[in-house]
Formats: C-alpha cells, structure tokens, sequence
C-alpha cells in the first residue's frame, strides 16, 4: 500500500486544500478522515470541479462535495479481490481499511497489476514427513501433494510472485529429490529458488540457522503445507508498521464442548452451561520477522518456532500478531486433503 499522509483531509478543510492535495499527489484522490483517523468519505477531482460548475467558493469546506459512502477494501483482502473489485468498479484507487474502519493506506489499480519485485526472502519449511497423511506421503513429501491439479508448494510460490516475492528459500529434507527435481531454480514460475538441506530434523525454526547469509530486510516463514489467499504485502507493511522483531498470524479456533458444563464449589453444583462454545486464537503457521531474529536462533540444532517466540518475549522484544480472516487451511489430515480440493477453484 502506498503511503497516505499527503492525501489525508478533514471535512472542514477548504475546497482549495483539497485542490493542492489533488493535484500535487501522484494518487489523484483524496481520503476524508474524522478526529479518530476513520474513513469517513472520499474527493476526487471530478468532485471538485462538479462543484466549481454549482459556483461554489474554494473557499467552502468540502464538506458538502465530497463522496460519503466510498468503496473500501479490508485490509485482510487479497490482492486479486482488489483487482477484481476495482476493475468491476472501475476504480483505479481504492482505500483500505482495518475492522474498525479506521484508514490503513490506499492501494493503486495499476500498481497492484504490475506488481515490481520486493527484496524480501519467502522462507518455506517443506522438509516434514507427514506422517498423517499416510499413505498419500509414503512416496512423496506433502507439499507436493496435489490440490486444484498441482502440487501445494506450487499454489504457495505462485501466490508469493503474484505479490512481487520472488525469492524462495525452500528447507528441504524427507525426499528432497521430488520437490527439487520439480521447481529447479523457480525460472519456470518466475522466482529464485536456493535450498537449504536439513541433514536432521531441525525442528520449525531450526532450519533458519542454516541460511547462506542473514537476510538484510524482513522475511516470511511459512510452512510448506498451508493453503490461503492472504494479502502477504498487507502482512509486510503490518509487520513494519508495528516496529516488531516477530509478527504471529493467527487464527481464530472455535470448539463447542458437547456436553453440559458444570461449575461445582463444595461440592454444590453453583451452575450449568450446556455445550459452551471455547475460542482461541491458535498459530496459523505463518510467520514475519526482522533480520535480528537470527541471533536467536541456535547454530545446526532442533528448535521449534514456539520456543523462538518464547525466548523472544522473555528478552522484552515486541511481538505482535496478525489475525487471518481470509481463507486458510492446514493440510495435516486426509479429511483437509479432501477439503483442499473440493474448495481449490472456488477460492484461487
């Protein structure tokens, strides 16, 4: 998203503001905010000049020209509902917005379409032996597995170039072979493929120590064997925006306990709630971090990302989380292996 402090204006402000705002801003739109920093509407410069030919005075507020109801994005939305909508639309800029209404940034037709390519390593742990999976996995590593007619991996390396990511570090160990004779160096899918191989297992955040060189920008930590549709350029900027060393997704989990529980104090039943509903927000498997993190991490040993974010914490480092709302599935069970795969083209 592009950043917006240039094309920000209160509804008080003067029809002439708005006018310098237009004008000396590349992204040709104005973002109405309140005191709260919500988006409250939209001025164009076709707004402008409907006034300009109702003789309204430039120096008038904007507050009777402007657009109130404007199209929004999420965002949690994906880059190609963006595109999608917009072209629908037809609307070449669009603002985001987070749950709350307030403005995140504002996203460009033509830039999301031509997407450049970003400095930021993708990071994919694929070298598990997806024991529960069997036997589907006893002659190939699950993220070759196919869902929509191609292999997972390959729907995760298409989704990260879609955004610009094109450099894909892929820790490899359970039948590498496959999975390195299929991708090669990525020129096929238009990414730069480098392997890192596990000689043991190494754990989820093990495999980091053994980068050919520390990155210099933050990077993405994904697991090979997850299927979602979100908006990983929207996850960096978060990320940045949060000046954390490790940003969590996380996802909502629900359980509705099948029974009737009960609160018992002395042995008097004090109440009865029948088949409550428990949430949690649970680990999503996707992960950002800051170049530093590496020095958490010990040399060619086992180590497990929760343990990186504990130890993390305990030194008083910022770690934020990231909520998914979009689509999302671990493939860790025959039943979501089936489930990928009735849902693949409805969703990409």
């Amino acid at each position: 998203m592009k950043n917006i402090d240039d094309i920000v204006i209160y509804e008080q402000g003067s029809i002439l503001t708005a006018i310098k705002l237009i004008d000396k801003s590349s992204k040709q739109i104005g973002l109405v905010i309140d005191k709260d920093n919500k988006l409250i509407g939209t001025i164009s410069d076709g707004d402008i000049r409907r006034a300009l030919l109702k003789n309204i005075s430039l120096e008038d507020s904007i507050k009777d020209i402007y657009n109130k109801s404007p199209i929004t994005v999420n965002i949690n939305d994906s880059r190609d509902k963006i595109i999608n909508l917009c072209l629908r639309k037809k609307i070449y800029q669009i603002p985001v917005i987070d749950d709350n209404d307030n403005l995140v940034g504002i996203e460009i037709l033509d830039e999301l379409i031509s997407q450049h390519v970003k400095p930021n390593k993708v990071i994919l742990m694929v070298g598990g032996l997806g024991t529960r999976l069997r036997p589907l996995t006893d002659t190939i590593p699950k993220p070759m597995l196919h869902v929509g007619n191609k292999p997972i991996l390959e729907t995760i390396i298409e989704n990260f170039a879609t955004y610009g990511f094109r450099k894909i570090v892929l820790c490899v160990n359970y039948k590498s072979d496959i999975i390195e004779n299929h991708f090669k160096d990525g020129s096929r899918y238009g990414v730069e493929i480098e392997y890192i191989y596990e000689s043991k297992r190494m754990g989820t955040a093990g495999a980091l120590s053994l980068l050919s060189s520390i990155p210099s920008e933050p990077f993405f930590v994904m697991n090979g064997d997850l299927l979602t549709n979100i908006n990983f350029e929207h996850l960096l900027r978060y990320h940045l925006e949060s000046d954390s060393l490790a940003t969590m997704c996380v996802r909502e989990h629900r359980y509705q306990v099948p029974f009737g529980v009960v609160e018992i104090e002395d042995e008097q039943v004090k109440s009865i709630l029948e088949k409550p509903i428990k949430q949690w927000f649970v680990s999503a498997g996707i992960y950002m971090f800051s170049p530093e993190v590496i020095q958490n991490i010990p040399s060619n040993e086992f180590y497990d990302m929760p343990t990186l974010f504990e130890n993390i914490m305990k030194k008083g480092e910022s770690v934020v989380s990231f909520p998914i709302r979009e689509y999302w599935l671990d493939i860790g069970q025959i039943e979501e292996f089936k489930q990928a795969n009735d849902e693949y083209h409805e969703i990409f």
